[in-house]
């Protein structure tokens, strides 16, 4: 077989198995995409609750201090 006869069978191969690969690659690149946006989610809902609940507690110790400074 000559260089070029073996160059055009590769060459076909490739024109044949690129949509497969191009259908598995999107598809791998759409799983990879929905769990690091879950992770994301998941991350960024544990901070906001975290910061919810330090923003009532703050929340609560102004109250508490407006009420001392009412008092007065």
């Amino acid at each position: 077989m000559s260089q070029d006869s073996s160059a055009s069978i590769r060459e076909r191969l490739r024109a044949l198995a690129q949509p497969l690969v191009d259908t598995v690659d999107q598809r791998l690149k759409g799983q990879l995409d929905e769990r690091v946006d879950r992770r994301v989610d998941a991350a960024v809902s544990d901070r906001l609750t975290v910061i919810e609940r330090a923003v009532a507690d703050l929340d609560r110790a102004v109250r508490e201090l407006q009420e001392r400074l009412d008092q007065r």
